[in-house]
């Protein structure tokens, strides 16, 4: 399992984990890394198996799995408790995370989070070498339509390019194979793995920050047309799951996307910089 650890530069003796998306090369969190290590905060970014430079595994991917993974690698690193800032799929291992091992969370942010509903309810299941083929057939330029349009991103192409490049350039290495079925695993485990109803029982103080305009949700294509309006109002389902929880809030960022932390990134660095520093 491959990971930055970045020192702060006045350390003020916490750490916060940074959890990635599934889209997503960890590398996309330099801005937020250098904003924490400059407020006192070492930072831990890991890669999950099956994604960066971990290994790509091809059996199937479980959310308890890498949830313990990350817990390992904590205790490797002697770091007892840490904050969570979690974006998309790490949103829903971060629910994970804080639901196991609560002990380990001191506070939680849940960044443009998938998994705010159950998919299954809307999506049917897809066998799994469907979604092989049609992943290895994606080209470029049909995924920067896919990255702008799914995700509502506010950003220039050049700000889109990198996230293009990471997920082609690995088609040149003898290791795509093995990468592909990983990345495929773990599109079914979203769909196969549901933490909604899991959500309101998180105990730790928790924030969601969304993009006003994140109406990011995997599978809406495969979904029946009927069903597919009533998907992805991402929102106003962050809104409603922090009302259920004892220490949930919920703050949305207006002229966002799904990158909400690069599209707004003064907006959400202060809301981010001032729930880490409330009791």
């Amino acid at each position: 399992m491959a990971y930055m650890d970045v020192a702060a530069t006045s350390p003020n003796g916490r750490t916060v984990v940074l959890l990635h998306g599934r889209n997503f090369p960890s590398s996309y969190w330099a801005p937020v890394i250098k904003v924490l290590s400059n407020n006192g905060y070492r930072v831990v970014v890991p890669d999950q198996i099956g994604f960066g430079k971990s290994s790509k595994p091809t059996f199937d991917l479980h959310f308890d799995t890498l949830a313990r993974n990350t817990i390992a690698l904590l205790d490797h690193l002697q770091i007892p408790r840490a904050d969570i800032v979690a974006h998309s799929l790490g949103g829903m291992l971060a629910v994970r995370i804080s639901r196991a091992y609560p002990d380990r969370v001191d506070h939680l942010i849940l960044t443009n989070p998938i998994g705010l509903e159950d998919y299954r309810l809307y999506v049917p299941p897809t066998p799994t070498e469907k979604i092989l083929a049609h992943e290895d057939k994606l080209t470029a330029e049909a995924y920067r339509k896919q990255l702008v349009n799914n995700y509502s991103l506010k950003l220039p192409p050049e700000q889109i390019t990198p996230f293009i490049d990471a997920r082609f350039g690995i088609k040149q290495s003898p290791e795509y194979p093995r990468w592909l079925r990983a990345f495929v695993n773990s599109a079914q485990m979203i769909y196969r793995e549901p933490v909604a109803h899991e959500i309101p029982l998180i105990t730790e103080p928790t924030l969601f920050i969304m993009g006003e305009d994140d109406h990011n949700a995997p599978g809406k294509p495969n979904a029946p047309e009927a069903l597919r309006p009533k998907m992805g109002h991402n929102a106003d389902l962050a809104r409603a799951l922090a009302a259920k929880m004892p220490h949930g809030r919920a703050e949305i960022i207006p002229h966002a996307g799904h990158l909400a932390f690069l599209e707004e990134p003064e907006k959400f660095n202060k809301l981010m910089l001032d729930f880490l520093a409330s009791k």
